[in-house]
């Protein structure tokens, strides 16, 4: 009897377990056996179960399949590197709006079994919020505060006594280096006692990127002191986490006059590889401010340069930081800080 063979079009219907069986095929043995390491002795036995079921599959299957994996490995990357708003912006320039809601969708349903969503405790009272937080473990703190909004973690940061501040803030920038079996268990604990404060989806987040945020919200001499005492316990930290304090978005807080003499620093190829992976608004606040063939020229550079790896736009943006920075220290711009955000009086 002749094998059917699988229909591209029909790719959207399959089960994640056969999809992740076609992938296994696509990919070869050497590289499936190397992935197959990583899983469970059930998983494996699942897979390889559905391996065998598979029927003749086509070309247009396995690659649809393969750029759905590509895809999806993509969102997973930016959400670990730059939260949820970050992926949200990156996936919009590499693919569109309507896939990357869909990516995201997708993704955070993933993520959503693993981890658990603090969404409440943003809406929470923060008077509350201190109280309960002051009683627990610094550990526990760290993954808290990485949950919140970064005006809302600088001021219970600051309710916290003087020397719990640095123990915390190191906590929490290592975060994303914990197990997430570890993290989902805090977070397990957390949603039983935080029950009050309304009820709890799943989500995670944390990291370098949230601690320097959060500094970004404290007041200068807060942020020194505690980033002093965590120096001593861990100055290559301290270096990453002063270096990520002014991000690129903040740079929609200068006025035309700064943007000028930026755009007048900075190297062409450099600013629209920054450009590609920002926010429409800080992308506007910048073509707004070059002539109209310019930002039309730059507009199309943009365009044609198609998907681009973070890293290399996180690095055009550093670069451009770094100009800023110099034009601070030069005193022909002044920064005004990071962004704005709601306000927590403790």
């Amino acid at each position: 009897m002749a094998t059917a063979e699988l229909d591209a079009d029909q790719v959207e219907t399959y089960t994640g377990l056969k999809k992740a069986a076609i992938l296994l095929v696509t990919l070869g043995e050497e590289a499936s056996s190397k992935i197959l390491k990583t899983f469970s002795e059930d998983e494996v036995h699942l897979l390889g179960r559905e391996v065998a079921r598979l029927q003749h599959v086509s070309t247009e299957s396995s690659e649809k399949i393969l750029e759905e994996f590509y895809q999806m490995s993509v969102a997973h990357d930016y959400v670990l590197k730059g939260g949820v708003e970050y992926a949200r912006n990156m996936l919009i320039n590499a693919f569109g709006p309507e896939q990357a809601r869909s990516l995201l969708d997708r993704l955070m349903k993933t993520i959503g079994s693993d981890a658990a969503n603090f969404d409440a405790l943003q809406k929470a009272d923060p008077q509350q919020l201190a109280k309960f937080i002051h009683s627990e473990h610094p550990q526990t703190i760290a993954l808290i505060l990485s949950h919140l909004k970064s005006s809302q973690a600088a001021a219970l940061l600051s309710s916290l006594p003087a020397e719990m501040r640095p123990d915390v803030a190191l906590r929490m920038a290592h975060l994303d280096q914990i197990s997430p079996d570890i993290i989902a268990r805090i977070a397990t604990i957390i949603g039983q006692k935080l029950k009050a404060l309304g009820e709890l989806n799943r989500e995670s987040y944390g990291g370098i990127h949230a601690v320097a945020e959060m500094f970004n919200r404290l007041d200068a001499g807060s942020s020194k002191e505690i980033l002093d005492n965590i120096e001593v316990q861990d100055p290559s930290l301290v270096e990453t986490v002063r270096h990520l304090m002014f991000v690129f978005e903040d740079l929609l807080t200068v006025d035309s006059n700064a943007i000028k003499e930026i755009l007048s620093r900075v190297d062409r190829k450099m600013l629209t590889l920054a450009l590609k992976g920002t926010s429409e608004n800080l992308r506007n606040h910048f073509l707004g401010n070059m002539s109209q063939r310019g930002a039309e020229m730059l507009r199309e550079e943009m365009d044609t340069m198609g998907p681009v790896k973070i890293k290399d736009v996180e690095g055009a943006q550093q670069q451009i930081i770094s100009v800023v920075r110099q034009l601070e220290n030069e005193g022909v711009i002044s920064m005004k800080g990071g962004g704005g955000g709601e306000q927590y009086v403790l």
